[in-house]
C-alpha cells in the first residue's frame, strides 16, 4: 500500500480509502460481524482512511466503527460528516451546519468511536441558513480544543470554498467522481489543487451502475435506496447499463473485474484523488483493493474517455431535493 500526504495536513493517507455508508442499511441489508471483519482486514491490508457521517444508521455506523478499531487507533484515521439527519428508511430527514449542531455531532462522535479526537471533520452539506464562515468558525474552535485535527468539506460550491479557506485551512473536499459523475472536472478539481487540498472521491462505482452488476431494478437488494435513484428509474437505467460494455470488455482484456476498472480509472486521475470505495463484505474489500495493481494503459482511458464523456449518464446524480443541497 502507497501512501500520500493528505492536502495540507500532516496526515499520510493510504492510496485508497474505505467508505462506511453500506454497513448501515442504506443498499439493503448489512451483517455487523461481517462489517467489522471487513474494517479490521482492511486495516490489515494497509488501508487507513474511513469515511463515515453521524447521519449513517443515526449513530449505527459510527459504534461500529468504533468497536472495529478499538486497540488500533492510531493505524487509522476517522473522516467524518456530520449535520445531517436520516429517517428509519436511511432517506435524509434534515440537514443543519449550525454551531450547536457542530459540537452536539462532535462529542456524540468522539463517544461512539471511542477516541479523543476525530481526525477530519466536515460538514456533510453546505447550509444555506448558516454562513459558512460561522460553520468554519465552530469546526475551528473544536480544532483549537483538540477535539478535532483538520477541517474538510463536501459537495461544497468553489464560492463556499473560497470563503470557509478564509477562516481556517481547509484540507480536503469531498464529492461524487466517476466515469458517469464527472461534474468535479469542471472546476471543483481545479480549486482543490489551488489549495492544496485532497480530493475524496466518493461513488466510483456509480452506485454499482459501473459493476456490471445491477441491470434492472430486480437485482438490488429489498430496501436498497437506488430503487429510488434517477439513475434506476425509468428508461435511465437501460441507457446507463449500455455504457458499461466498454468497461466490461476492457476487464475481460485484463483479466479483472469491472469494478477494478472503475475504480483504477478514478485512481488515475490524480495522486491527490483519494477514492473511498464502499464494501460490506472482505471479498469485496479484497476485490477493490486489487485495483491498485491495475494499471490502465493509455489506450484502455482513451477508450473510456470517449465512452463516458462528461455528462454522459441518462438521468441526474441526485433526485431534485438532494441536487438541491450540493454545489453550494
Amino acid at each position: 500500500m502507497k501512501y500520500r500526504r493528505f492536502g495540507g495536513s500532516s496526515l499520510m493517507a493510504s492510496q485508497i480509502g474505505h467508505g462506511c455508508m453500506s454497513m448501515s442499511g442504506i443498499y439493503g441489508a448489512a451483517d455487523d460481524a461481517e462489517s467489522i471483519a471487513t474494517i479490521q482486514r482492511a486495516i490489515d491490508l494497509g488501508i487507513n482512511f474511513f469515511d463515515t457521517s453521524a447521519s449513517y444508521g443515526n449513530g449505527h455506523n459510527q459504534e461500529l466503527i468504533g468497536k472495529a478499531i478499538r486497540g488500533r487507533r492510531d493505524k487509522v484515521i476517522l473522516h467524518c460528516k456530520f449535520g445531517s439527519r436520516r429517517d428509519a428508511d436511511g432517506r435524509s430527514e434534515s440537514s443543519s451546519a449550525s454551531a450547536d449542531r457542530v459540537r452536539e455531532d462532535c462529542e456524540n462522535g468522539l463517544r461512539r468511536f471511542g477516541t479523543e479526537a476525530i481526525d477530519i471533520m466536515t460538514p456533510s452539506r453546505v447550509d444555506p441558513e448558516v454562513p459558512i464562515e460561522d460553520t468554519v468558525g465552530a469546526l475551528a474552535r473544536l480544532v483549537k480544543e483538540g477535539k478535532v485535527r483538520h477541517i474538510g468539506l463536501s459537495e461544497a460550491g468553489v464560492g463556499s470554498i473560497r470563503r470557509a479557506q478564509a477562516v481556517h485551512p481547509i484540507v480536503s473536499l469531498q464529492m461524487e467522481y466517476s466515469l458517469l459523475s464527472r461534474d468535479a472536472e469542471k472546476e471543483h478539481l481545479a480549486v482543490c489543487r489551488e489549495y492544496g487540498m485532497a480530493f475524496i472521491a466518493y461513488g466510483a462505482f456509480g452506485r454499482g451502475l459501473l459493476t456490471g452488476t445491477y441491470r434492472t431494478p430486480g437485482d438490488l437488494p429489498d430496501k436498497d435506496r437506488r430503487r429510488e435513484h434517477p439513475r434506476y428509474k425509468g428508461g435511465n437505467l437501460e441507457r446507463n447499463v449500455e455504457l458499461v460494455g466498454t468497461i466490461e470488455a476492457i476487464a475481460k482484456t485484463r483479466n479483472a473485474t469491472p469494478a477494478r476498472v472503475a475504480l483504477a480509472w478514478v485512481i488515475a486521475q490524480g495522486e491527490d484523488i483519494l477514492p473511498i470505495p464502499g464494501a460490506k463484505t472482505r471479498k469485496h474489500l479484497e476485490d477493490n483493493v486489487k485495483a491498485l495493481d491495475l494499471t490502465l494503459s493509455r489506450s484502455d482511458l482513451d477508450r473510456l474517455d470517449q465512452a463516458f464523456p462528461p455528462g454522459v449518464a441518462a438521468g441526474p446524480r441526485y433526485g431534485e431535493r438532494e441536487l438541491a443541497r450540493v454545489n453550494r
